[in-house]
C-alpha cells in the first residue's frame, strides 16, 4: 500500500513504527516496543510487514501466534524448562514481531508471562500486532486479574498505539494472495468417494486429498483438534475446501472456537480456500454467543469472492 493510501491513523503508526527501525540494531538507547491494536481488517498486518521488510539487522524474527505457540509448546516438552524453551525458539533475536497478538486461556497466559520476562530481561524488542488493547486480553472476568501484571509489563516496555478507524479494508476487496483465490459457495458441495488421513492420533475421514483437502465441516471441528494439528494439517496440504459449513450459532461452542483457529491459521499461511457453507457468510457469524476472534474470521472470509468463477 502507497504512503499516500493510508489513512490517518495508519499513516501515525507507520511513523511510529519507522521510527523503532531505524534505531534497531543501535548498542545504546535500544527503542521502546510497540503495541499496535485495532479492530479487524484495520491494515495492522500491513503495517508490521513494511515495518520488519525496513528493518536491516539479520536478527529479526516475525511469527504468527499460533505458529509461535505451537514452537513454544514443543520446545517446553523437549528442554523441560521455559526459560531454556524461549531461548532455543528465539536464539540471538533482538527484534520480535507478534502478529495477531492475543490471549484467551489462562494456561497460555501463565506461559505468555514466563516468555515476556525472558524476552525482556535479554533486552529483546518486542513489536505486535492485536485486535485487542493490553486490557482487553484475557477478558475473563474470572482470570482478568491475575494477567494484570502481566498487562502492567507490556505497557511498562510497550508504546501502545491504537490504529481503530472505522475502514475493514478487506471488505474493500482487492488482495491479492493465495487465500483470496478461493470461494464462499453458499450451496451444497457435491464430492464422491472418501478416504482416511492420520492426525492427532486418530483418523479423520476426508472427501479427498487430491490436488489439496476437501473435508465436512462436522469431521474438522466435530473432532477434538488443536491448533497444533491445524497447523501440522496446513503444512501437508496447500489448497482447502471445507463442506456443510452451517451457522456457527447452531454449533457447539468448542466446533465453532476450532474454526476460528483454523482460518486463523489458513489465513496467516495464505492457503487457499473454499467454502461450501449452508448460509451467507453474514449469517454464519449471525447471533452467536461470544466466540473469542470471530470479528476477525468473519473479516478474512470477506475476502473471499462469493459465486464461482467466470468460464474462460
Amino acid at each position: 500500500m502507497d504512503e499516500l493510501m493510508l489513512d490517518g491513523e495508519q499513516r501515525a503508526a507507520a511513523g511510529r513504527l519507522s521510527v523503532v527501525a531505524g534505531r534497531i540494531g543501535r548498542r545504546w538507547r535500544r527503542p521502546r516496543g510497540i503495541y499496535l491494536h485495532g479492530r479487524p481488517g484495520r491494515g495492522k498486518t500491513m503495517l508490521m510487514d513494511r515495518f520488519f521488510a525496513e528493518v536491516g539487522s539479520e536478527r529479526k524474527r516475525r511469527y504468527h501466534f499460533h505458529g509461535f505457540f505451537a514452537r513454544l509448546h514443543a520446545a517446553v516438552a523437549e528442554f523441560g524448562s521455559i526459560d531454556r524453551a524461549v531461548d532455543s525458539v528465539l536464539g540471538t533475536a533482538e527484534l520480535v514481531c507478534f502478529d495477531e497478538f492475543h490471549v484467551h486461556d489462562i494456561g497460555d497466559a501463565m506461559l505468555l508471562a514466563r516468555l515476556l520476562d525472558r524476552l525482556f530481561a535479554r533486552r529483546v524488542v518486542l513489536v505486535v500486532t492485536s485486535n485487542y488493547p493490553p486490557e482487553g486480553l484475557l477478558p475473563n472476568p474470572l482470570m482478568h486479574q491475575r494477567f494484570q501484571p502481566t498487562i502492567e509489563l507490556l505497557r511498562a516496555h510497550l508504546d501502545v498505539v491504537a490504529v481503530d478507524g472505522p475502514q475493514d479494508y478487506r471488505a474493500l476487496g482487492g488482495r491479492w494472495a493465495d487465500f483470496a483465490s478461493g470461494r464462499y459457495l453458499e450451496e451444497v458441495a457435491r464430492f464422491e468417494g472418501g478416504t482416511e488421513i492420520a492426525i492427532a492420533h486418530r483418523s479423520l475421514h476426508v472427501r479427498s486429498e487430491i490436488d489439496g483437502i476437501v473435508v465436512d465441516f462436522d469431521e474438522l471441528c466435530g473432532n477434538p483438534l488443536s491448533a497444533k494439528d491445524f497447523l501440522e494439517l496446513a503444512e501437508r496440504y496447500r489448497a482447502w475446501t471445507i463442506c456443510g459449513v452451517p451457522a456457527l450459532r447452531t454449533v457447539p461452542m468448542d466446533w465453532a472456537t476450532r474454526f476460528v483457529n483454523l482460518v486463523d491459521i489458513l489465513y496467516d499461511a495464505d492457503q487457499a480456500l473454499t467454502i461450501y457453507a449452508t448460509t451467507s457468510l453474514p449469517g454464519l457469524v449471525r447471533d452467536v454467543p461470544h466466540i473469542p476472534d470471530l470479528a476477525r474470521t468473519a473479516s478474512r472470509l470477506s475476502e473471499l469472492p462469493t459465486g464461482r468463477p467466470a468460464l474462460a
